[in-house]
């Protein structure tokens, strides 16, 4: 017990080293909430101009421009996109690194999302479109009021998952130099030269945000049941 206190007092009291655990805990949160909202609306976009083509044929080249973004960026790892935005991208701009990474995240996590909802909207079935013209709606209309609503339904458990993915890719954030919540765990190590104590509290920290986000989707997705009776 007294060298589990020594160990914690080491890596965490001592010189307020607990701090970079806090620094990198509050980027890592940071650059997830950023690139969730990155992706969700790149996602959103690239799924209805897909599923717009597929239904319709029309956007041909922004169809096309579509699938070679999400070949490329699902094609290539999340680490190597990261480095090529922050060391060739903006190698010639002064952009602070937090921002890079919830754009590099928020670029990938698109490509995902995007054919998560893609899927969803596809299943639904076609009768609905048909409905939603009957009652005179627009194909805007249409996809805004009665197929988006049951598609998010449809797609909210594999969304919730990706988000989940997500915030455990941020941990490759100190790649770039950041100090995210992996990063904060690699300084202290570094200082004390013990691995244990530093990498079993972020392994404890991520696992309290995953549990905590799973939590927060199922009871979104316990709403949305509600709602349909």
């Amino acid at each position: 017990m007294q060298q589990f206190i020594d160990e914690f007092k080491l890596n965490f009291i001592d010189q307020n080293r607990y701090q970079y655990i806090l620094e990198g805990l509050k980027n890592t949160i940071i650059i997830s909430l950023l690139a969730v909202v990155v992706g969700i609306a790149i996602g959103f976009l690239v799924a209805i101009i897909r599923s717009n083509h597929d239904k319709t044929g029309h956007m041909k080249i922004a169809n096309a421009l579509c699938k070679v973004y999400l070949t490329v960026i699902r094609g290539t790892p999340t680490m190597i996109q990261l480095l090529i935005i922050y060391y060739v991208i903006f190698a010639s701009v002064n952009v602070p690194k937090l921002v890079v990474a919830f754009i590099a995240f928020g670029l990938n996590s698109g490509a995902y999302v995007a054919e998560i909802v893609r899927s969803g909207i596809m299943a639904v079935d076609h009768g609905q479109f048909e409905a939603g013209r009957s009652l005179g709606l627009n194909y805007k209309q249409t996809m805004r009021y009665i197929i988006m609503p049951q598609a998010f339904k449809n797609v909210l458990p594999a969304l919730g998952n990706e988000f989940i993915v997500l915030l455990k890719e941020t941990s490759i954030s100190g790649y770039i130099g950041l100090t995210d919540l992996t990063h904060g765990g690699d300084i202290i190590r570094g200082i004390t030269f013990s691995a244990m104590m530093p990498l079993l509290a972020v392994a404890l920290i991520y696992l309290i945000l995953v549990m905590g986000l799973s939590y927060c989707m199922e009871r979104l997705e316990r709403r949305l049941r509600v709602n349909e009776r």
